[in-house]
């Protein structure tokens, strides 16, 4: 007798807000799917659909709101998650039909609120999953979180507040991970944390056995450890504390990429004195200077904050003149927000919001310039590159070390009919604008 197997529920997902957001994402998908479930990308296919929210600011609140009004009108049945979900009155006020809100980083509650909403009949046959878990990124990078949280008490932050203290992950633990997304597919792992550079101090650096050695729970340690995978590493959210001197010379032997992702937020010693910045004290100018001493190719990003409460035009021009001596590669910035629950709320100063947009479009007219001029300077070099699409008439596009996905700019290829996604390729650099190369394959 053939047996009929039993349709599975099908789980839509959105999942909205940072890099950190995603992964939570992803392991929420890889548990449901390991039960059986299947996924859907449409809502009118879905039994539930889960969409996991960002609380940080004004904005990505409203379009975490909106988000959620748009799953309740076209499929009615929907699951809350995520940082806004510590503001559950405001969603159900909102929203009375929820049918499940949980917070951040609450795995174990979003799935049992699966499980209630769409239930699943146990079979073996059902139960799949791959062995490095399910993406939502591209097969050729992955994200991979260390950390959880933040030890740091920003006064225009409510991070901790949503995610907590910080909770390292167990080193051997990440290297497993990393090892079995490289072993699937993977060509660059992007690690996040909201501080990674304070990676391991709450397990106070323990070693773990990896293989045939043990691996302290200490940035500098792991990202050896990454490196030896074989993939691209590239390291997001690194607070300047002394021992990040450590990475560039891991650097410099190729074993991760020469690249660093900074939050500075400001350069004012008094804007940052009323941010309750760490690692403000350092002269970041000087180290900066000597990375580029041992790493000339390193490329550094930021973002910054204008509009800060008490930010006079001498602490802006203050940023601007920082600029123009560190040379960033790229650059971000946020104009000011007041969000709920963050101290610098309640500071003196507020600045206009037309002030704010003044000062906005400055800075990125002076991060624009000096992107310009350092992408003038690689016309003609070779370098290597990733590609991340390609449109079928023989243009491909990809990034370069210097390039993160999504926030970075892109290197556009010419003649690159024979390049899958993926590839890892030389390119000859043969013209650049502010943001991106252009240029084509030579190997």
């Amino acid at each position: 007798m053939i047996k009929k197997l039993p349709s599975s529920p099908k789980i839509g997902m959105v999942s909205l807000g940072c890099p950190k957001a995603l992964v939570d994402s992803e392991r929420i998908l890889t548990k449901l799917r390991s039960e059986g479930y299947d996924l859907s990308s449409q809502y009118d296919d879905a039994d539930v659909v889960l969409v996991n929210t960002c609380g940080f600011i004004d904005s990505a609140k409203e379009e975490s709101l909106d988000a959620i009004g748009e799953a309740i009108a076209e499929n009615g049945r929907v699951i809350v998650t995520g940082c806004l979900g510590h503001e559950s009155d405001r969603i159900r006020e909102r929203f009375p039909d929820i049918l499940a809100i949980t917070g951040p980083q609450q795995y174990e509650e979003v799935v049992s609120a699966v499980h209630d909403a769409a239930p699943i009949e146990a079979s073996p046959y059902l139960d799949l999953v791959p062995e490095q878990g399910l993406k939502l990124t591209p097969r050729h990078y992955s994200y991979l979180k260390i950390s959880e949280g933040c030890n740091h008490r920003c006064s225009f932050c409510i991070i901790p507040s949503l995610r907590g203290d910080l909770v390292s992950r167990r080193a051997d633990a990440i290297l497993r991970e990393a090892e079995k997304l490289v072993a699937a597919g993977t060509k660059e792992l992007l690690v996040i944390g909201q501080d990674s550079s304070a990676y391991g101090v709450d397990l106070r650096h323990q070693e773990y056995r990896w293989k045939d050695r043990m691996v302290r729970a200490d940035l500098t340690d792991l990202a050896r450890g990454l490196g030896e995978l074989g993939a691209w590493v590239r390291l997001h959210y690194v607070y300047p504390y002394p021992h990040v001197d450590q990475l560039i010379p891991l650097m410099a032997d190729g074993l991760i990429l020469p690249y660093l992702d900074i939050p500075f937020q400001h350069a004012s010693p008094s804007v940052l004195k009323q941010m309750k910045r760490p690692a403000n004290e350092v002269k970041i100018l000087d180290r900066i200077a000597k990375w580029r001493e041992m790493v000339p190719d390193i490329a550094l990003r930021s973002s910054f904050v204008v509009g800060f409460p008490g930010e006079t035009e001498q602490d802006f021009q203050y940023l601007l003149d920082w600029m123009d001596e560190a040379q960033l590669d790229r650059v971000g910035a946020f104009r000011f927000e007041a969000v709920a629950g963050a101290a610098a709320n309640a500071f003196e100063g507020a600045v206009p919001e037309e002030v704010k947009e003044e000062r906005y479009q400055r800075l990125m007219e002076k991060a624009a310039h000096i992107s310009a001029a350092k992408l003038q300077a690689k016309i003609g070099r070779d370098i290597p590159t990733i590609i991340d699409r390609t449109d079928g008439e023989g243009g491909a596009s990809g990034r370069s070390y210097a390039d993160a996905p999504e926030i970075d700019g892109e290197v556009h290829l010419r003649d690159a009919e024979n390049l899958q996604i993926g590839d890892i390729v030389t390119v000859r650099v043969e013209d650049a604008d502010e943001h991106d190369l252009f240029g084509v394959a030579i190997s």
